[in-house]
């Protein structure tokens, strides 16, 4: 098996076409063979037949009994060369004609009434030392002078018949060896062209690096059988075309995101150190220092949660919340948040939702603070919830600027921004909305953003049944 693993495709196409190519040669050749030896067996009932039917007559029509035994040479005569048999005899006495060339035993014939020739079914057959086939016939006639019985018995030995098979034979097997090698040849002749797109695929695929993603295979010159495996393969080819991009995207957007903090404490930490200060001016730098530290532990803490949720490594454990109960919950923790910008929260839930409690609130609290942020001051936010028989809805809704629609679908990726605007409110680094997708990709439900009038943002949770 590891043998044959390590063949090219040609090679063992090539095998395996030479090998049914051998077989359906060699069937067609035992066909054939077969039907010859049939042939000529029936041949052969069918002259001994008609000899003892022909015989049967001249006892019957033509010469008695006496005239026959005078005649020995005659039927030698008409036999012929070959090494056939002829038998003239009384039943149960020695033949009075007796035309046995070779000497061939006369097996026991049991000879059907007068008049009647043998049929094919009661040719009798023996096999001689050397393995000719030997045919018998045996029929019985009544005498033209005293109407006795007289048996007329023929055999006709397969010697040439014999031969005539076995060169045959031979003639199968040089064909049957010579039409696997032509189909051996001529397969691999039309497998090598007919593989050429292959390898001109192979070709344009070496072609790809991380620096020309933007080769694709030409289907259009690929032939049909082919053009499903380029179609898919330019597909592929364009998702890591564009997961290269959204990553290449993402290292810069990280590097963007902690470089200023970085910058900020490297500044910070050398204007302090430029000179001797109080002690109450290190504890300002500390303290500075302290909260870039903790915004850069935020930003990987969020990294960190959408790495597990990529490999599936987050388990969802869960439970029964009540939604009314934990939009309030959520509403009443962010109520100072929303009074810095003159904004308030309107609540309208009933049922509940099967999901981790804790992720739950983190993708609402996410959804929340980026109405509070890009909400329009002085304005409404609009919390909702319901289930129904597939699942729960959770809804958060406020007014603002209207997102384009090419905007709306990006709105999930990390650290994209519709507005470029900073907010010094929490998930301030891009990835609230990237997280509450990998949430809702964990519970097996998906997450929408859309404006459905001018100045509303809506965003819906869609929470499937457990």
């Amino acid at each position: 098996m590891n043998w044959w693993a390590e063949r090219s495709l040609t090679a063992r196409t090539t095998v395996l076409f030479a090998s049914i190519a051998c077989v359906v040669i060699g069937t067609l050749g035992a066909y054939f063979y077969h039907s010859a030896e049939v042939s000529l067996e029936r041949r052969a009932d069918v002259v001994l037949t008609g000899r003892v039917e022909h015989f049967s007559r001249i006892v019957q029509d033509m010469y008695s009994v006496s005239e026959l035994k005078e005649r020995p040479l005659l039927f030698e005569t008409m036999l012929g060369g070959e090494a056939d048999v002829l038998l003239f005899r009384r039943p149960n006495e020695t033949p009075f004609i007796d035309v046995n060339p070779a000497g061939i035993a006369v097996p026991p014939l049991q000879a059907g009434p007068a008049g009647r020739l043998p049929t094919f079914a009661e040719i009798r057959r023996t096999v001689l030392a050397d393995g000719v086939p030997v045919h018998w016939a045996i029929a019985t006639a009544k005498a033209r002078e005293d109407g006795a019985e007289v048996e007329v018995i023929a055999a006709h030995p397969m010697t040439q018949e014999v031969r005539m098979l076995a060169a045959y034979r031979n003639r199968i097997l040089l064909a049957t060896l010579c039409g696997m090698l032509a189909a051996t040849l001529l397969a691999y002749c039309v497998l090598r062209r007919a593989l050429r797109p292959v390898r001109e695929i192979a070709t344009r695929a070496a072609q790809i690096s991380p620096a020309s993603l933007a080769v694709r295979l030409d289907s259009e010159a690929a032939p049909v059988e082919l053009r499903q495996l380029t179609h898919a393969f330019n597909a592929m080819l364009d998702r890591l075309a564009d997961g290269y991009q959204r990553l290449s995207q993402f290292s810069a957007d990280l590097a963007h995101e902690i470089r200023t903090p970085i910058g900020a404490l490297i500044g910070q930490t050398q204007v302090t150190l430029a000179k001797p200060r109080e002690p109450d001016e290190y504890q300002q730098v500390l303290e500075s220092n302290l909260e870039e530290l903790d915004r850069l532990s935020h930003i990987a803490e969020n990294i960190l949660f959408l790495a597990h949720a990529d490999h599936a490594a987050l388990s969802v454990d869960r439970e029964t919340v009540d939604l009314r109960e934990e939009l309030v919950r959520i509403a009443d923790y962010f109520e100072g948040l929303a009074d810095e910008r003159g904004m308030r929260f309107t609540i309208e839930a009933t049922g509940s939702v099967s999901a981790d409690p804790m992720l739950c609130r983190r993708a609402i609290n996410n959804l929340v603070v980026n109405a509070v942020r890009y909400g329009a001051p002085n304005t409404v936010v609009r919390l909702s919830g319901a289930n129904d028989e597939t699942g729960a809805t959770v809804v958060v809704e406020n007014d603002g600027a209207p997102i384009p629609d090419d905007q709306l679908h990006r709105l999930f990726d990390r650290f994209y921004r519709a507005d470029a605007a900073r907010s010094e409110f929490t998930e301030s680094s891009g990835l609230g909305l990237a997280i509450v997708k990998a949430i809702m990709h964990l519970h097996g439900g998906a997450v929408q953003a859309a404006c459905p009038a001018p100045g509303v943002v809506r965003f819906e949770l869609r929470f499937p049944r457990a």
